[in-house]
């Protein structure tokens, strides 16, 4: 079973800005692209980090209103203290969070969440950028045909990993959603075979219709690699 990982629905051709663009350079960029953020980069394309729209409204989230008054809006986290920032280098996040091109995108999402970004530069040896990766490319495999996806589940998983005989849990899938029925002989298999079909790439939801002749422990083929393989962290 083999999942996708980010190298294969990352965006290759990256909108960047250099250190020393200025402020309303990036702007043009932003709007120009309809991208929320650029990667800043070397000349060598190292990654320095990346300015967002969020840290462009830094510059401005404490104007005045119209009438005097003050806005009240506090967007700042840094306001205090530090000079306006007029190019890439001073406006941008940095270090900025990465991710790398061989993780699988069950792990790029969870770091999506944790940074509390919505994108992620690609980066690879010497900080290198080499992408960058949007929670809209990690929606790509839920574009799967329902053929494929319940192939990959026969051939894969059923009978390449569990070793099944042909017949023995029937797969349907309707619009990425997959209905396993049949009989299998312990009631610890069920649990495997769900979960090891749960990860398989385009999968929304799963629902098991699944027998079982005894209720004792999974024999040793289906209690083994439960958990699929993900790939070694190399950067």
């Amino acid at each position: 079973m083999r999942h996708r990982t980010v190298s294969e629905v990352m965006t290759q051709d990256v909108v960047t800005a250099p250190p020393a663009a200025p402020f309303k350079e990036i702007v043009r960029l932003l709007v120009a692209h309809e991208v929320s953020a650029v990667p800043v980069v070397d000349g060598e394309r190292r990654l320095l980090g990346v300015v967002s729209e969020a840290d462009l409204l830094r510059g401005t989230a404490e104007l005045p209103a119209l009438e005097g008054r003050w806005a009240g809006v506090r967007l700042l986290s840094r306001e205090y203290g530090l000079p306006e920032a007029e190019t890439a280098a001073g406006l941008m996040t940095s270090p900025a969070p990465t991710a790398h091109p061989d993780w699988n995108l069950s792990e790029t999402a969870r770091t999506m969440h944790r940074e509390g970004v919505g994108r992620l530069p690609v980066t690879e040896g010497a900080a290198r950028l080499v992408g960058i990766v949007s929670h809209r490319d990690l929606l790509r495999p839920f574009l799967r045909d329902d053929a494929e996806i319940r192939e990959e589940i026969e051939r894969d998983v059923l009978s390449g990993t569990l070793r099944l005989a042909r017949g023995t849990v029937r797969v349907s899938v309707t619009n990425g959603v997959v209905t396993l029925t049949g009989r299998v002989d312990e009631r610890a298999d069920v649990s495997v075979i769900v979960r090891l079909c749960r990860w398989v790439d385009g999968v929304v939801a799963l629902h098991e219709s699944l027998d079982h002749a005894h209720g004792g422990l999974a024999r040793d083929g289906l209690a083994l690699d439960v958990e699929p393989p993900r790939p070694e962290r190399s950067g």
